[in-house]
């Protein structure tokens, strides 16, 4: 288990003092859940990084807070898009024996023989809502694709085997499939209306968030 050094941040937290706190480094961030009071903090940027990228987006990290220990894992993160910084961290203080439902990572493995002839793989869903002890919360959710043929898919049905964890999506939900190119092409015309409406979306999200922060400050 990865440990982080969080400083609690005193003082009235105004925009102008949270930016100070980047500026230095750092990231403001905020401790709060089972056991936890609601605290303020702060963590070095360069150290968090190394720590998230050794255990993973639902990893439990220890956190020391001043004198005190707390295991936590990250609730949610806010990043600039335009300097790619993350800007503000919620950490939730965690009961190690309590199950937590949290979004893990589905990772393709393998090249499906649909693809060798002239099939293109699909993949409509990237994360599965999973329920589990803290422990045995998965890093990330491997598929194995090299059986598929054109036309085959694979759904959450076919992953609910014996496991330390449930995953609660619906069986009949499709996580990879293998169609033929002329249905590829199709649904590519489709992604590039989308995803010119997604960045419109981004962008006005960005102040958004900038202001969410300050009320939970």
């Amino acid at each position: 288990m990865s440990k982080l050094k969080a400083t609690i941040r005193q003082g009235k937290q105004t925009r102008s003092s949270l930016n100070k706190v980047r500026n230095e480094g750092k990231i403001p961030a905020v401790v709060y859940g089972y056991g936890a009071k609601n605290t303020s903090v702060k963590v070095e940027e360069v150290d968090f990084i190394k720590v998230i990228r050794e255990v993973g987006r639902n990893g439990v990290i220890e956190l020391e807070v001043d004198s005190n220990t707390v295991k936590v894992m990250v609730s949610d993160y806010q990043i600039n898009p335009i300097k790619n910084k993350i800007t503000h961290i919620d950490f939730l203080a965690i009961n190690m024996k309590s199950e937590l439902t949290v979004d893990v990572i589905v990772n393709l493995v393998g090249e499906a023989e649909g693809v060798k002839e002239g099939g293109v793989v699909q993949q409509p869903l990237f994360q599965l809502s999973v329920t589990a002890t803290p422990d045995d919360i998965p890093e990330n959710i491997e598929v194995d694709v090299t059986e598929l043929n054109i036309g085959d898919t694979i759904t959450v049905g076919d992953l609910k085997a014996d496991k330390a964890y449930t995953i609660n999506n619906e069986d009949d939900e499709a996580i990879v499939s293998v169609v033929p190119p002329t249905v590829e092409e199709a649904a590519e015309e489709g992604e590039e209306a989308e995803g010119t409406e997604a960045v419109e979306a981004e962008e006005e999200a960005v102040e958004s968030e900038e202001k969410s922060e300050e009320k939970a400050e």
